[in-house]
């Protein structure tokens, strides 16, 4: 028997070009999809014979495509505050390595994957993207949780939680996207590679071709630090994404996490290989990595989504507070109020990063023939009231805790 939900009465705030807004509006969700979406009092009369139907009143509420986090490390929930206010390289290589070494493991991995699924899922995001290791069990937590998800297994040409020996570090990832590819509707296997001075030329190559013989998503750090071309062993003296392009990995199933330290050369590479860019503005914040140039992205057309990062460097994986962050931090930086409107940001943490992660037909907005990943948002708690413009009120005064009711998949 076919299931039917029917959401009533909120105002819905579809992410698509027209109708955007809808006030007194309704979805209908058929099993995993969206069937309708339109007025409540222009709901097609053969929904009012259905006796099954689930019915939820969002009256005095916000209903919206589920938020699109793209880029976590879940099991470094383990982590939160272990290792606070201290620069990127110091933080890593003394604290977060060390720390990997003794207490990742494939239990601690389930336990606190899910504990970040849980995170993500309350606080309004239905769909995101993960890099780590032991991704299998990422993928176990992910599954129970009921989280849209695109998971990466980790490479790195060092000893690593789950690949002792670096020789196998692409074997070990293919091995991943095998086992996974069958798995759920909502799993979508992923590579992901730490960065360009931690994996060598030929891992990168290696891992990008495993990647487009499967047919998904390649991700990479890369121009977080400001040194970082300096760190690239084989490196002719290009910025990192010259010479991410000069070995062959950057194309439309490429996903450059940061982009911090790029210039305009730079953007145009990017823009022409077709890859995406996944803008992490509190990690980058806390670590001073520096200030992505994220206008100059979204100007050039490339598809940029918003990531949390892992909560070993934000503290938490709250994309609404991660939009309020993005859109503040631009306007101070650029010493213009004007730039990065929350409209903007609401489409870099829906459609946009739905776009950047190649899932923009299934998810991140809601018309009729997509996935049901929709949340309905509380406007009455006291931070909400009044609501003039509800773009405004989503970025600049909206918490995760506001989130009232998570639908993924239906």
């Amino acid at each position: 028997m076919e299931n039917y939900t029917l959401i009533k009465n909120g105002l819905i705030l579809t992410m698509e070009k027209e109708p955007f807004s809808i006030e007194k509006g309704c979805i209908i969700i058929k099993d995993a999809l969206i069937d309708f979406v339109g007025r409540y009092d222009r709901m097609p009369e053969k929904y009012a014979v259905v006796s099954n139907m689930n019915i939820i009143d969002a009256s005095n509420c916000i209903v919206m495509p589920g938020l699109v986090n793209c880029h976590t490390h879940l099991p470094m929930s383990m982590f939160r505050g272990l290792a606070d206010d201290l620069p990127l390289e110091k933080w890593l290589n003394e604290h977060i390595f060390p720390a990997e070494a003794k207490e990742v493991n494939p239990e601690s991995v389930e336990k606190w994957s899910f504990l970040s699924c849980r995170e993500l899922l309350l606080s309004g995001t239905t769909t995101c993207c993960d890099g780590y290791f032991y991704e299998k069990k990422v993928a176990k937590a992910a599954l129970s949780s009921g989280i849209r998800a695109v998971l990466g297994q980790g490479v790195i040409d060092f000893p690593a939680p789950g690949v002792p020996d670096p020789l196998k570090n692409i074997e070990n990832a293919v091995d991943f996207v095998e086992t996974l590819s069958d798995k759920s509707s909502r799993l979508y296997p992923s590579i992901f590679c730490h960065s360009p001075y931690t994996c060598s030329k030929k891992t990168l190559q290696r891992a990008k071709k495993a990647a487009d013989a499967a047919d998904i998503l390649f991700q990479i750090h890369v121009s977080e630090i400001k040194n970082e071309k300096n760190m690239i062993r084989e490196n002719k003296g290009l910025s990192p994404v010259r010479y991410l392009d000069s070995i062959g990995v950057l194309d439309e199933k490429t996903l450059l996490v940061h982009c911090v330290w790029v210039d305009e050369k730079d953007i145009e590479i990017i823009k022409k290989s077709g890859a995406s860019i996944v803008h992490c503005a509190e990690s980058n914040m806390k670590l001073a990595s520096g200030i992505a140039p994220v206008t100059k992205f979204l100007k050039a057309g490339i598809p940029t989504g918003l990531g949390t990062d892992g909560s070993a460097s934000n503290n938490n994986l709250d994309l609404f507070t991660e939009m309020d962050m993005a859109a503040k931090l631009h306007k101070a930086a650029l010493s213009d109020p004007c730039v990065m409107k929350a409209e903007q940001i609401l489409k870099m943490a829906t459609t946009g990063g739905a776009e950047a992660l190649g899932l923009d037909k299934i998810t991140g907005s809601l018309r009729s023939g997509k996935k049901a990943d929709i949340i309905i948002i509380d406007t009455e708690t006291p931070h909400l009231v009044p609501m003039y413009n509800p773009c405004s009120s989503l970025v600049y005064s909206a918490k995760g805790s506001d989130v009232r009711d998570v639908i993924v998949d239906g």
